[in-house]
């Protein structure tokens, strides 16, 4: 069953000017001169120190950049990127559009879209896409208001927040800020690898230095896992114990299904983890090759 809705915790920006994507390219960990009319990409902006601070979907707007980014740090987004700006001939420039999402069996389909991450179209004045993070996550419409209605409207059934939430955690795909700490997260501890936001052949980037180490040393001891438990689920932040060892940090849940950033080590025990008073059941997602 298709279901669709929208997700009033997007917002964007509109990076523009004759060098947008030179701009880009030289500060996030992918390689942004992929996007256009046919194509999304997923991008971090990460410390110096190779920390995380903010994710993006990426889409093309004529000749512009669309940044598809999390609406309560948007601000600080901008701020962020106009700081890096210096001479560029770029402008940046916040986007009074909304997101929707279509997801379940055919949804790239109900759109006219193959099914292959982060292929994109553009549809009347809105831009269509399968999520570039992993296709069963769904589509991606993002536009003005009446327009993303519209197009929703002709595909599946009316849901809300809750449920696309359920659909992502079910998935074990995180959510920005929600489930990766600012300027602490590792990108390939949160699996950002797998979810196609890291080319590690484009030029450099921030943070590019320590996350080619922590991969090529193989230095990655943490993971995100999908976890289920006995009992409710608790807060995130909550730290999960291996008996009296601490074992991880619970990250977002909703509806006995959650995340958790847990050590490998731990995990390959087999022994009981706590988070509170739940017993957790971690599960590697499907997509996930650690």
């Amino acid at each position: 069953m298709l279901r669709h809705c929208l997700l009033p915790d997007r917002g964007h920006l509109r990076l523009g000017g004759a060098e947008a994507v030179p701009f880009l390219q030289n500060l996030v960990s992918n390689d942004v001169a992929r996007a256009g009319p046919d194509r999304a990409v997923y991008a971090t902006l990460l410390t110096p120190q190779g920390r995380f601070l903010f994710d993006f979907l990426v889409a093309g707007e004529g000749e512009a950049l669309l940044l598809d980014a999390e609406a309560p740090r948007l601000a600080d987004l901008q701020k962020r990127l106009t700081l890096y700006r210096l001479r560029s001939k770029v402008t940046i420039e916040k986007k009074d559009w909304v997101t929707g999402t279509l997801w379940g069996e055919g949804a790239a389909a109900a759109l006219g879209l193959g099914g292959e991450a982060g292929s994109a179209r553009a549809v009347e004045d809105a831009i269509v896409f399968v999520d570039p993070r992993l296709a069963a996550l769904g589509l991606r419409v993002i536009g003005p208001e009446a327009s993303v209605a519209r197009l929703l409207s002709t595909a599946g059934e009316a849901s809300d927040f809750a449920a696309w939430d359920r659909h992502r955690l079910d998935l074990g795909v995180p959510d920005g800020s929600r489930d990766v700490p600012v300027e602490k997260g590792l990108l390939l501890e949160h699996n950002f690898e797998e979810l196609n936001a890291i080319d590690f052949k484009k030029g450099c980037y921030i943070g590019q230095e320590l996350t080619a180490r922590t991969k090529y040393r193989g230095l990655v001891k943490k993971r995100l896992y999908k976890v289920t438990a006995d009992g409710a689920l608790p807060a995130p932040g909550t730290l999960v114990m291996r008996g009296e060892h601490e074992a991880g940090t619970m990250c977002s849940s909703a509806d006995g299904a959650g995340l958790a950033l847990l050590r490998l080590e731990d995990v390959a025990t087999g022994e009981p983890l706590k988070a509170g008073e739940a017993v957790l059941h971690p599960v590697k997602p499907d997509w996930a090759s650690f």
